[in-house]
């Protein structure tokens, strides 16, 4: 099967990472030579970098996102019958992990921003309530102050999904600092990615991340004995040694991504809606998500003529079919379902060119004057 060729791709990884080649490769000889490949000092030094960067105590490498969400919901001891709460317009393993570890997801509705409401949060606590899983939603932080203010009316762990807000911050905090833990994918689509698959958790919690260097290692307290029955979630060495490159670079990279995505709102405000912050927020755009009148139409105009639009997520959690045991319906989150309606992500990454920003804007302007 051919695929599609696009004068603007929505992502280019391969340019990307040419920018910092002779470092990665540097990285990976150096991991090569020293016959080290799993749990060794690099997996320790991005762990001790990535705390610091987030503004928190301690860090843990995971295989990925979800088995760090999976991980940190099971080692709070998440149960049958128990309940967390989360957003429904968010990747499935928001909610997934939730069910894998053995509770039930429950969904609230959004505000305008596609982050939790927090009113909407307080209305769905019950007795079985255990967690909250408040999402980063395109790197833009979700309202923490309020969030936390009623997990401690309750008592309720919060477990942030950083998955995508690597670096973004609210009041000057960063995410990955706010809550009991927080949970990073380091995908390839994310800011900060590793050349495969990867996860952290980040906590000021020692005992949990004591449980979690435990629980991404078979449940194993050393060679000899294990104290609890759990699954292999290493983040490998390999990937941990890129990975600290692109971690000396973020910063760059995010202010040049903040600079389009700034960009993008001034050009592409007479047309559709744009993502802008609210105060305090610091935003880091992990995917730069409009709101379009007639989305559907628009993203069709502009894949037929070279710029590759994707849509985050056109199908809500709450009606998967893996979660029609939840018995949730449309009708039950309106907000929720208006934003996936008009949602659309166009191509936002360090390497793309103005002049590839002024063709997407070119032709939505084009598409809106046309009809």
């Amino acid at each position: 099967m051919t695929m599609p060729s696009y004068t603007v791709p929505y992502s280019a990884l391969a340019t990307e990472a040419s920018l910092v080649k002779t470092e990665l490769m540097r990285a990976v000889e150096n991991v090569l030579d020293s016959g080290r490949y799993v749990l060794g000092p690099e997996v320790a030094a991005f762990e001790r970098e990535f705390a610091e960067y987030c503004q928190a105590k301690f860090a843990a490498g995971i295989s990925n996102g979800t088995s760090a969400l999976h991980l940190v919901l099971r080692g709070i001891g998440l149960d049958e019958g128990d309940e967390a709460i989360t957003v429904p317009n968010s990747f499935v393993a928001s909610a997934s992990s939730i069910a894998l570890a053995g509770a039930r997801p429950v969904f609230v509705d959004i505000c305008d921003d596609g982050n939790m409401d927090p009113q909407k949060l307080e209305d769905a606590i019950t007795g079985r309530t255990r967690a909250i899983v408040p999402v980063h939603l395109t790197g833009r932080p979700a309202k923490m102050k309020d969030i936390l203010e009623i997990a401690r009316r309750h008592d309720l762990f919060v477990l942030e999904d950083a998955a995508q807000a690597v670096g973004a911050s609210l009041d000057g905090k960063r995410v990955g600092s706010w809550g009991h833990a927080a949970c990073f994918s380091l995908h390839p689509l994310k800011n900060l990615h590793a050349f495969g698959d990867g996860g952290m958790v980040t906590s000021q919690d020692p005992e949990l991340l004591a449980r979690l260097m435990k629980s991404r290692n078979h449940g194993l307290a050393n060679r000899e004995q294990c104290d609890f029955w759990s699954f292999n979630s290493r983040l490998d060495e390999m990937q941990a040694a890129m990975l600290r490159v692109q971690l000396r670079h973020l910063d760059a990279w995010t202010e040049t991504r903040r600079n389009l995505a700034l960009r993008y709102n001034d050009l592409l405000r007479p047309y559709v809606e744009v993502p802008d912050e609210g105060p305090g927020e610091r935003c880091v755009f992990q995917t730069y998500v409009v709101k379009a009148e007639r989305r559907d139409g628009l993203k069709q105009y502009l894949n037929e003529h070279g710029v590759e639009a994707l849509i985050h997520y056109a199908t809500p959690i709450h009606l998967q079919p893996a979660a029609r045991d939840l018995g949730y319906s449309a009708a039950d989150f309106p907000k929720t379902m208006q934003h996936v309606r008009k949602i659309m992500s166009l191509p936002l990454y360090p390497t793309l060119t103005h002049a590839q920003q002024d063709r997407v804007v070119e032709l939505i302007s084009s598409f809106y004057r046309k009809r």
